[in-house]
């Protein structure tokens, strides 16, 4: 019988794209195995060809030991254990996997037959992952995420050109803009420098959208009370995000898995760090990353304890003509 393989996925939409180039080489190396994947955003990869099985892995408990049982039923013979987490090695051990590799992280040892020790200095996350292979002496110079986009002429692709047709950008060139980072305020623009940007980037057919979660919708509001722009904040549901990122020309953002995504779609992505280690966490592919250097940034602080410099003194026009680069670069190539 083939083995089974199982990774188990980060919990974030930005780590699990970054952890394609670890999932291709695997595959490859591996073609005679039997895939897993396990993890809270495992159904991005439909539709792939990235794997054999795919096994959704919630982030609520009840939801995860239902999951745990199911990847137990599938007899994994090797686990990589993408998150540092306790609990990710624990269930591995419960998966009854034979070989479980992961980082030596969270005093979690004595559950891992395959110590990867955590790299000092910190290596970007893509690199990192890719290091939890070479247990299974698998190695691969490929790392940059690639997934491919939905079909133009498919279900979900002609569902988000109707909610651009409603909210007024039918037509392009469509720059998105997601406002919110689950990670805190601190990695959010301010809102002076979105509704800046917006007055800038309008015009010539160019039409800014605002993206974001339901959460987002106090933003949004605020930035319509300044300017008019299309709104798609709550209406951009996860099962619609990977098809509107497609729709898109550009993505202006902070660091957020929006920017890892609509970057391996191919959608060009211009990125905004303030808080965080674009060394580390960066998205990789036709990216531009924009940063305002302080004395306390990288700081990972969730909420800014003073005035926010490293994004508040990002301007507007330095992100405006990033996005007109990459705007130029797509027409040159339609012409």
């Amino acid at each position: 019988m083939p083995e089974t393989l199982i990774v188990r996925l980060p919990n974030w939409l930005g780590d699990t794209v970054m952890a394609v180039p670890t999932i291709r080489a695997l595959g490859k190396a591996r073609r005679q195995a039997k895939l897993v994947l396990a993890g809270p955003w495992s159904g991005l990869f439909v539709d792939q060809d990235l794997a054999d099985v795919l096994v959704a892995y919630p982030r609520a408990w009840s939801g995860r030991l239902r999951a745990a049982d199911t990847v137990r039923a599938l007899t994994p013979d090797i686990a990589v254990l993408l998150p540092n987490s306790f609990e990710s090695a624990a269930s591995a051990w419960y998966w009854r996997a034979k070989r479980r590799i992961g980082f030596s992280a969270g005093g979690r040892d004595w559950l891992l037959t395959d110590r990867v020790t955590v790299p000092a200095p910190r290596r970007h996350q893509i690199d990192e992952y890719l290091m939890l292979l070479e247990p299974l002496r698998v190695r691969s110079a490929d790392t940059v995420p690639a997934l491919t986009p939905p079909p133009s002429n498919g279900e979900t692709r002609k569902t988000v050109r109707a909610l651009l047709g409603e909210v007024g950008a039918a037509a392009g060139p469509r720059i998105g803009v997601h406002l919110g980072a689950a990670f805190g305020p601190s990695k959010i623009w301010p809102i002076q420098r979105i509704v800046e940007f917006c007055g800038l980037a309008r015009g010539e057919n160019v039409v800014p959208v605002l993206m974001g979660a339901p959460d987002d919708e106090p933003l949004a509001r605020a930035v319509m009370e300044q300017i008019d722009v299309a709104n798609l904040v709550g209406r951009d549901r996860p099962d619609l995000l990977t098809a509107l990122l497609s729709e898109l020309d550009v993505v202006v953002c902070g660091d957020t898995g929006v920017g890892h995504l609509a970057a391996a779609l191919g959608t060009p992505v211009v990125t905004l760090f303030g808080p965080t280690d674009w060394r580390l966490t960066a998205p990789r592919g036709p990216v531009e990353v924009v940063r305002h250097p302080t004395p306390c940034s990288p700081c990972f602080y969730r909420t800014c304890p003073i005035d926010h410099p490293c994004l508040r003194d990002i301007a507007a026009g330095d992100v405006e003509e990033r996005v007109r680069r990459f705007l130029a670069v797509a027409g040159a190539r339609a012409r």
